[in-house]
């Protein structure tokens, strides 16, 4: 079973759409994220949940 790590993130209410979109595009070109969970408020602001697997190595002798 992959183990994660997870970042959490939030976007106020006046960032545009294009804005956290590009935020979020950032974080997964640049530190390799990806999306776990996003969920939209009724004020419009945006708690974001990103997460990337976490590699571990193995000796091997």
């Amino acid at each position: 079973m992959p183990e994660y790590e997870f970042q959490e993130l939030y976007v106020p209410r006046g960032v545009s759409r294009n804005a956290a979109r590009q935020l979020l595009t950032d974080h997964a070109e640049y530190g390799h994220w990806e999306l776990d969970r996003l969920r939209l408020y009724a004020d419009g602001s945006r708690r974001v949940r990103l997460r990337r697997r976490i590699i571990r190595a193995v000796r091997t002798w």
